[in-house]
C-alpha cells in the first residue's frame, strides 16, 4: 500500500493553492450539481467563487445531513487530564515553553470530574492531555482509559501520536476514536510552528492515522488548524487524506473537526484568520463532498454560530467544557489551552437543539443508527 506521505510528496502546495483560487462560477456550479462530489469539486466549493453560492450549499447541506443522520445531534464533553507538554507549539497555551503551573490528575481527581461530567449526561467522553510521553503517556493513558470505561457508551482520546502497538492495546481496553490534527499539511512551514518536541516530526504525525487504521481503532479524527496557513488549502490537504484514508481503511470512521485559533497564553496570532462565513462555507463543502463523515463544532465557537450551523452539516457538538485539568470538579486553577466561547450549560444547549427540532443524543452513532 503506498503510504500517505508518499502521495502528499508528489502534491504541491503552491500549486494546489493556485488551482483552488482559479475556480469559477462555472466549477462551483457543476459541483453543486454532482451526485457524488470529488476532490476538484471540493476545490470548488471551498474555493472564494463559491461566495455567491452559500444559501445553495447550505440547502443541499441540510438535506444531506438530515438524510444521512436524521434530525439529531451527538453531545460529547472534553475531560483535560493534563497540560504536561514537551512540545514549544508557538500557537498553543500548553506550549514546553510557557511558564506555568504543570498539573497532571490522579485516578482520585479523574474520578471527581467524571461524576461532575455524568451528572451532566454526557455518555461520550473526549480524554485530552498535553504530549508529554513522561506525565501523560501510553502508560497513564491505558491506565485513565481502563478506570473511566465503565461509565462511559464511548471513550476517545485526543493526545500525543503513539505506535501501533500501544494503540492496539488501547482498544482493548475500550478506546472507541482518536482525534490527531496534521495542524497544517504546508510541511516547509510546519516546523516554523512546532520548533521542538517529537511534535515537530512532521512525518511521524501524518501517519498517525495510518497506525489507528491498522490498529483497528473504530473512528478517526482528521484536521487543520484553521488559522495557521491559507485556511482553503490546508482543508484541501485534509480532505486529499481523508479520501486516502477512506479507501485504505474502509472499516473505519472518520469525522472531520474545526478547531480555529482561539486566544491562549503566548503571544501567536493567526497568519490568516478565517471568519464566520468562511469556516460555514468550509462546514458545508465538506457536507457536500462527503455524505457520511462525522462533522464536530467545538465551544471554541461562539453561541450565535453553533445555533446557526446546527442544521447545516454539523453532527457533533461538545457544550459546558472545560479547557484546562481539573476544570469541571477539582478547581486547581490551571492554565486554559484555549478560551471558550460558547459558555452554556449542557442543558441549555440542549434546549437550543430541541427548539430548532433536533434531539441531543448521548450515545454513538452506531447505537442511534441501528
Amino acid at each position: 500500500m503506498n503510504t500517505f506521505e508518499a502521495r502528499l510528496s508528489a502534491m504541491n502546495w503552491d500549486e494546489e493553492r493556485e488551482s483552488i483560487y482559479a475556480k469559477t462560477a462555472a466549477d462551483v456550479e457543476r459541483a453543486l450539481q454532482a451526485t457524488n462530489c470529488g476532490l476538484d469539486d471540493f476545490k470548488a466549493l471551498i474555493s472564494p467563487a463559491a461566495a455567491p453560492y452559500l444559501e445553495q450549499m447550505a440547502f443541499k447541506s441540510k438535506a444531506m445531513t438530515q438524510k444521512r443522520f436524521g434530525k439529531v445531534m451527538q453531545m460529547y464533553i472534553p475531560l483535560y487530564l493534563s497540560n504536561a507538554c514537551a512540545n514549544a507549539c508557538v500557537y498553543c497555551g500548553f506550549s514546553h515553553g510557557n511558564d506555568i503551573q504543570r498539573i497532571t490528575l490522579s485516578l482520585e481527581q479523574v474520578k471527581q470530574e467524571i461524576d461532575v461530567i455524568k451528572s451532566m449526561g454526557f455518555d461520550h467522553l473526549l480524554l485530552v492531555t498535553g504530549e508529554h510521553p513522561a506525565q501523560c503517556g501510553f502508560e497513564y493513558l491505558k491506565s485513565v482509559i481502563r478506570f473511566v470505561k465503565p461509565f462511559f457508551s464511548q471513550v476517545s482520546i485526543e493526545v500525543q501520536p503513539m505506535h501501533e502497538d500501544q494503540y492496539r492495546a488501547l482498544v482493548q481496553e475500550g478506546l472507541n476514536t482518536v482525534y490527531v490534527y496534521q495542524e497544517t499539511y504546508h510541511q516547509h512551514r510546519y516546523k516554523t510552528y512546532h520548533p521542538s518536541g517529537k511534535k515537530s516530526d512532521f512525518n511521524y504525525r501524518l501517519a498517525t492515522p495510518e497506525r489507528l487504521g491498522a490498529a483497528g481503532v473504530h473512528k478517526i479524527g482528521l484536521g487543520c488548524l484553521l488559522g495557521l496557513e491559507d485556511w482553503r488549502t490546508d482543508s484541501f490537504f485534509t480532505a486529499t487524506h481523508l479520501s486516502y484514508l477512506e479507501k485504505n481503511f474502509w472499516r473505519t470512521r472518520y469525522s472531520i473537526s474545526f478547531p480555529r485559533l482561539r486566544p491562549h497564553m503566548g503571544t501567536f496570532q493567526p497568519n490568516f484568520p478565517v471568519n464566520d462565513k468562511e469556516l460555514a462555507q468550509l462546514i458545508m463543502a465538506y457536507r457536500l463532498f462527503n455524505a457520511d463523515v462525522d462533522l464536530s463544532l467545538s465551544t471554541r465557537e461562539s453561541m450565535i454560530f453553533r445555533d446557526n450551523m446546527m442544521q447545516l452539516g454539523v453532527t457533533a457538538m461538545s457544550a459546558g467544557s472545560k479547557t484546562e485539568p481539573g476544570g469541571y470538579a477539582v478547581y486547581n486553577h490551571a492554565l486554559e489551552q484555549f478560551s471558550v466561547a460558547d459558555g452554556r450549560s449542557p442543558e441549555v444547549v440542549c434546549d437550543m437543539i430541541r427548539q430548532q427540532g433536533y434531539e441531543p443524543v448521548w450515545k454513538d452513532w452506531d447505537d442511534c443508527l441501528q
